[in-house]
């Protein structure tokens, strides 16, 4: 049993969870404007119509009662594309199966696909088919975003390929169609297995109107070219045609029924018992300044199940806690930081991964690294090849990852925890999260100190007043760029989530991961030894 050490009447910790809250407060402030990222004004033309916004369709989608396991909601952030990139996509439950969910906000232009959306869309279907979830995407869209054209055309085939690859790879697709589907979009219903399309509102074409009119000088109506209708008399198309909105869910609920999806992974195991210390404390854990050091075992007394945990090596390379627990009772090896990465902690990761890998067991890997260590102790001692041997077990093992940043995330420690780069299954983080190649203080350092030597070579003296100036802005930037804003705006994981949420948010993540089989690696790459 994990033992606490946290006080939470200290002033320490009542500074961390004011200062966490105050973080969250504006995480939750984006997270609110994006239902209404178009306007109100066009959300309520959107009512008027008699349409369900993009949510409201899939909480009617959803079983009653259920999670919807939203990702990525403010893609976008801090970008020119609209916050959220005009899509939802997410993880849910539809007639007790998994499924991964996207949809377009059609009360932002026309639904209409930007750069952002697009990274959105292909992180959504990395998901679903690493995890073997079946997709049904509620599609309503204007289709490329124009003036942006050149941003979007080449890479925006590669969702069609996605849906090509599902289905040869046995995992289906659904759309329904409750709008547009123009141009490019409407390969999406034609590469799905099912589509449902709704009557007197969806229609599908490569060329609208207005372009038939330019191109062939036809003179065509919406229906006759693209209609529902027709797509499900003439065509063939559309598989069902519904009468209304609430109708389509209903034949896309059935669908999944029907399907008959059996997860292929082996669930959980174990009790799921709540941990013995208050999840609700999660939020003063953690330093809200990741230049402050906290003990992990408080994050993990909170998130596994009873507290328990089976440390392994926990008197060799201590600054890397590893060990065997569960959550909502699915077993999980657990890699954790508390401290910066030495030679003994990459060789005791290295071989934890093995031993999880060995006996089929998804990793969870809990990031607050600031790298590798440096210096010349270091690099005699091995540092290179042993952080190689654990960047190489990461690499080619496979059984699920799953990562949670609670802090700082530099240099090559975010490569060695499994970071994006490493497709990991799923990767949150909580809002106190930094990433970048290094902490901003040292980076405009370093480059002040090439700087330096640049002039000794030239023989030219410094300009004190411009160096500092430069130093400044640049620890400033790299501030500004490495806020878990930033990160999350340009799809660097899945989402910002509230520290007290991160027991149920990795519960549902991994429920999601085994509906494809869970099995190790057994060979991996050369290292020395």
């Amino acid at each position: 049993m994990l033992r606490t050490r946290l006080d939470t009447g200290s002033e320490q910790y009542r500074d961390n969870v004011a200062r966490m809250s105050e973080l969250w407060g504006t995480v939750a402030q984006e997270l609110a404007s994006v239902p209404t990222i178009g306007g109100q004004r066009y959300v309520d033309r959107h009512r008027r119509r008699g349409k369900l916004l993009v949510r409201e369709r899939i909480e009617v989608l959803v079983d009653p009662h259920t999670p919807f396991l939203e990702l990525s909601p403010l893609a976008a952030w801090g970008t020119d594309d609209p916050v959220g990139a005009g899509i939802v996509t997410g993880i849910g439950v539809v007639e007790g199966t998994e499924v991964a969910i996207t949809g377009s906000d059609i009360t932002y232009r026309g639904g209409s696909v930007n750069p952002t959306t697009l990274a959105k869309a292909a992180r959504f279907y990395e998901i679903a088919r690493a995890n073997r979830l079946p997709v049904i995407s509620l599609n309503e869209s204007a289709g490329a975003d124009l003036p942006r054209q050149a941003d979007i055309f080449v890479p925006g085939g590669a969702q069609f390929k996605e849906l090509t690859q599902l289905s040869a790879a046995g995992i289906p697709s659904i759309t329904i169609g409750f709008g547009p589907a123009t141009a490019g979009g409407a390969y999406i219903p034609g590469m799905s297995d099912h589509v449902v399309m709704v009557k007197d509102r969806a229609t599908a074409y490569l060329g609208g109107p207005p372009l038939v009119k330019m191109a062939i000088d036809e003179d065509a109506d919406e229906e006759s070219l693209g209609g529902a209708l027709m797509h499900s008399r003439t065509s063939g198309l559309s598989d069902h045609l519904a009468v209304d909105e609430l109708d389509a869910l209903r034949i896309g609920r059935a669908l999944v029924r029907d399907l008959r999806w059996q997860k292929q992974g082996p669930g959980p195991s174990g009790s799921g018992a709540a941990p013995l210390h208050d999840t609700d404390e999660l939020i003063g854990c953690a330093s809200a300044d990741v230049r402050v050091p906290f003990d992990v075992r408080e994050v993990l007394a909170r998130v596994l199940d009873g507290s328990e945990f089976d440390e392994f090596k926990p008197l060799y390379g201590d600054k890397l806690v590893c060990g065997w627990g569960a959550i909502h009772g699915f077993p999980v090896g657990v890699l954790a930081n508390n401290g910066i990465l030495f030679s003994e902690e990459a060789q005791k990761g290295s071989q934890f991964i093995q031993l999880c890998n060995r006996s089929d067991t998804p990793l969870v890997f809990v990031q607050n690294i600031t790298g590798f260590m440096v210096g010349t102790a270091a690099e005699q001692g091995g540092i290179i090849k042993n952080g190689a041997k654990l960047i190489n077990a990461v690499s080619n093992s496979t059984v699920p990852h799953l990562v949670l940043m609670v802090g700082a995330s530099y240099g090559a420690g975010n490569y060695g925890m499994s970071g994006r780069a490493y497709d990991p299954r799923f990767i949150f983080t909580w809002p106190n999260h930094r990433i970048a190649v290094m902490g901003p203080k040292q980076l405009s350092g370093v480059m002040e100190i090439v700087a330096r030597n640049a002039a000794a070579g030239k023989g030219v003296p410094v300009d004190e007043e411009q160096l500092g100036a430069q130093s400044a802005f640049l620890e400033a930037a790299i501030e500004e760029q490495s806020t878990a804003l930033f990160a999350t705006g340009r799809v660097w994981d899945d989402g910002i989530i509230h520290p007290n949420d991160t027991r149920t948010v990795l519960g549902l993540a991994l429920s999601a991961t085994h509906s494809a089989p869970v099995r190790g690696a057994s060979t991996y790459g050369v290292w020395r030894h």
